[in-house]
């Protein structure tokens, strides 16, 4: 497994994690908060997304309040953004603000996204549960950039779907 060579990270990159963290809070999970935005090579926002239940089904409280329900129901932000970007995502950059899980990861590199920026992941339950170390298994072998961003502030909890 070799690691794709880091570039600089800019203000750019800020920009956009910002702007994913932002998203974040448009999620109607009451526990779960993540934001996705995926933009061009020219700095582009090509397509945006959150963690929610898909379009036309209902996300009461009492669905949302039950994590295993939650789990099977929920759409991760990364999947929403690559499905409404309607577009070819060949070399265009992830931000999300949680590490992709592996079945994210699996989308992200067959979609062609070229790298992914995410916070460092400092919850070893949240690393476990998302398998977060065959996700950089995964990207590193596919060739997708894995850069970690710290995020300015919190935008409230953060995970998949918890």
């Amino acid at each position: 497994m070799t690691a794709v060579p880091a570039r600089a990270l800019d203000h750019w990159d800020e920009r956009f994690l910002a702007l994913a963290a932002h998203i974040a809070g448009w999620s109607k999970d009451p526990s779960t908060k993540v934001g996705c935005v995926i933009a061009s090579a020219d700095r582009r926002v090509v397509s945006t997304g959150f963690n929610g239940l898909p379009s036309g089904v209902e996300d009461s409280i009492e669905r949302l309040s039950d994590r295993d329900l939650k789990y099977e129901m929920t759409i991760h932000a990364e999947r929403n953004a690559i499905i409404n970007a309607r577009r070819d995502l060949t070399g265009c950059r992830l931000y999300v603000t949680l590490q992709p899980c592996s079945v994210c990861a699996a989308m992200i590199i067959q979609a062609g996204i070229a790298e992914v920026i995410a916070p460092p992941c400092t919850d070893p339950r949240l690393a476990e549960t998302f398998n977060l170390a065959l996700t950089e298994q995964m990207l590193a072998e596919a060739g997708v950039a894995l850069q970690s961003l710290a995020l300015d502030h919190s935008p409230g909890p953060q995970g998949h779907g918890g």
